[in-house]
């Protein structure tokens, strides 16, 4: 995660200087797919760039099922794909998204520095302001307990950024099993902030194993905001 928000902070601009992305028309409907899987035709979407950390990305697009899915997997390497988008989130307060993680990082726990390692990750970023960035990152964790909410282990890589985590799935108990998660993301905000966001500028899907010299595999089949759960 730690190498992930450095990047962050040496393109800031990516979030800051904003592209229209989800068109004026998409905010009067019931949802906006950011991204689906099983349309796209490579595993880097139109739209969405690599951002490679530590070692070589190591990502696809696979059959699973009955459709196509992106699979990323880590082998002690850090790397993520990423979008600029410009959501109203008042309009589409839910966001949702399907995941499935088949392999951990050994003895991943975000909660220390040498630890801080997950095999799926979802980044929302907002710019209340010219000159800051905050983030919520959803996370699927080795060891830290669902549920579990906590700035991230490592300290402030930039002072005009602010990173809260959420741990939504953790351990191995639906490891294998595609997870259909729902987070009303203003209320989500309002909690960690202290206050309703402004639009959400961007989107990350990450995965890194490089602490713990370990290995990790997840797959992703879309991502959306919705009016309703």
């Amino acid at each position: 995660m730690r190498q992930i928000v450095q990047g962050f902070m040496s393109r800031v601009g990516v979030f800051i200087g904003i592209v229209v992305l989800i068109p004026g028309w998409a905010l009067g409907a019931q949802e906006v797919v950011i991204v689906d899987f099983g349309r796209a035709k490579r595993g880097i979407p139109p739209g969405w760039e690599l951002a490679e950390k530590i070692g070589k990305a190591e990502l696809d697009l696979v059959k699973d099922g009955t459709g196509r899915v992106l699979r990323l997997r880590s082998d002690a390497s850090s790397f993520a794909i990423q979008k600029e988008v410009d959501i109203d989130l008042q309009q589409t307060p839910f966001i949702e998204w399907q995941w499935k993680v088949t392999a951990m990082p050994e003895h991943g726990d975000f909660r220390s520095l040498t630890t801080d390692d997950q095999a799926a990750q979802l980044y929302l970023i907002f710019s209340p302001d010219f000159m800051q960035n905050e983030v919520i990152a959803y996370i699927w964790d080795s060891n830290a307990p669902r549920g579990t909410i906590a700035e991230p282990s490592f300290p402030a890589v930039h002072p005009f950024m602010r990173i809260k985590v959420v741990v939504v799935e953790s351990g191995d108990a639906h490891k294998g099993q595609w997870m259909t998660v729902t987070r009303n993301v203003v209320e989500d905000y309002t909690h960690l902030f202290g206050r309703e966001p402004g639009k959400m500028t961007g989107v990350r899907i990450q995965i890194n194993s490089q602490y713990t010299k370990s290995q990790s595999e997840a797959y992703w089949r879309y991502l959306k905001v919705k009016k309703s759960p």
